[in-house]
């Protein structure tokens, strides 16, 4: 096996029709918050969003953008240690979020979206979540 030379994801960029309500979302919906802004001039063109432990999401303002599901990134996958709460939580922001169902993989998952479009999956890890065990194991999917 060849050494790793990488880490861990260092951040995902989106692009978000509206700077201030997709940055709303992420605070008061997922409590994300602000690491750090992006100014051209005195336009603010973007920011990253602290994820913790030195991953993060880079946000730039492009009104006509769009997601479709034939791009060749999908998803935003995010993990929490507290699927109930988040769900209630999100529920009481009037977000739209999917009920928690048991992946294929051992995770607990639920789906929403950002203002932008942008899929967000939400992973609770569990004692069968196939990411930690050895190597090499096989994951059946049903879908």
């Amino acid at each position: 096996m060849a050494k790793s030379f990488i880490k861990q994801v260092a951040h995902a960029c989106i692009f978000a029709h509206d700077l201030a309500a997709t940055e709303a979302f992420y605070r008061d919906v997922l409590g994300i918050p602000t690491a750090f802004t992006f100014m051209r001039a005195e336009e603010r063109i973007g920011y990253y969003l602290d994820l913790g432990a030195r991953t993060f999401i880079e946000v730039f303002s492009k009104a006509n953008s769009s997601f479709d599901e034939t791009n060749q990134i999908n998803h935003i996958c995010l993990e929490t240690e507290d699927m109930d709460g988040l769900l209630a939580h999100v529920r009481s922001q009037g977000v739209t979020i999917t009920d928690k169902k048991r992946g294929v993989d051992g995770t607990w998952q639920a789906w929403m979206a950002d203002p932008n479009g942008v899929k967000l999956e939400i992973f609770e890890y569990t004692a069968d979540s196939l990411q930690f065990k050895p190597h090499g194991s096989v994951c059946a999917v049903n879908w």
